[in-house]
């Protein structure tokens, strides 16, 4: 699978220097279009709405409105459909979970390599959940001890369920998942809904981890 065309990038981020070697980075990927910045979540949000972009790249920790409540706003407004990416300095455990359980479609490290960033953002872009590496093994760690297993009414998914399920352990985006299985991205949300309530876990990505228990 190819990489889309010019994929639209919103940056919001306090820290303008930041923000300048992040646009410098998007500008060395032809794929990859830059069309706003914002040095506020208030102003993320408004830009979010107006530019409809493909992808939005999300600082945690901001003055004012932080990270989590623009990405919780982000996801409750049916009208964006964008990926989002969080983009921090923070590898503690805590912000990862509440970041992914929030929706996040990823969460990168400030300190990751310029090409191993850009590597990632492609990730993303083919709607593949995107984690800094080094978070990796704290992320599967912090899943696998908070999980319990389902009880077996709640286990009893579908055939369909267990398509997308395995989708989802793939990291692929709704969007993806309807193209894979010829449904609408609509139908993909609600089965989405009926998973995770049936294991009994809040996020795609503890479902994904369940799924492993499960095969």
């Amino acid at each position: 699978m190819t990489d889309p065309i010019e994929t639209r990038i919103l940056i919001i981020d306090d820290h303008p220097l930041f923000r300048k070697g992040v646009a410098d980075l998007i500008g060395m990927e032809p794929a990859l279009q830059l069309v706003g910045e914002a040095a506020d979540g208030e102003l993320g949000l408004r830009l979010a709405r107006t530019l409809q972009p493909d992808l939005i790249l999300l600082d945690l920790n901001m003055k004012g409105m932080d990270g989590l409540a623009v990405l919780r706003r982000l996801r409750g407004d049916d009208e964006l459909d964008a990926r989002i990416v969080m983009l921090t300095v923070s590898d503690t455990e805590a912000d990862v979970l509440a970041a992914l359980r929030a929706g996040a479609d990823g969460y990168l490290l400030k300190d990751t390599e310029p090409e191993e960033m850009l590597e990632l953002l492609r990730g993303a872009m083919r709607g593949r959940l995107v984690i800094s590496p080094q978070l990796t093994e704290l992320l599967a760690r912090a899943l696998r001890e908070g999980a319990t297993p389902p009880p077996p009414d709640q286990a009893d998914l579908t055939p369909r369920e267990q398509e997308i399920l395995a989708l989802l352990a793939r990291g692929l985006s709704n969007k993806l998942i309807a193209r894979e299985l010829d449904l609408a991205v609509g139908t993909v949300k609600v089965h989405v809904k009926h998973i995770l309530k049936k294991l009994g876990v809040r996020s795609r990505v503890e479902a994904a981890v369940m799924a492993v228990s499960l095969t």
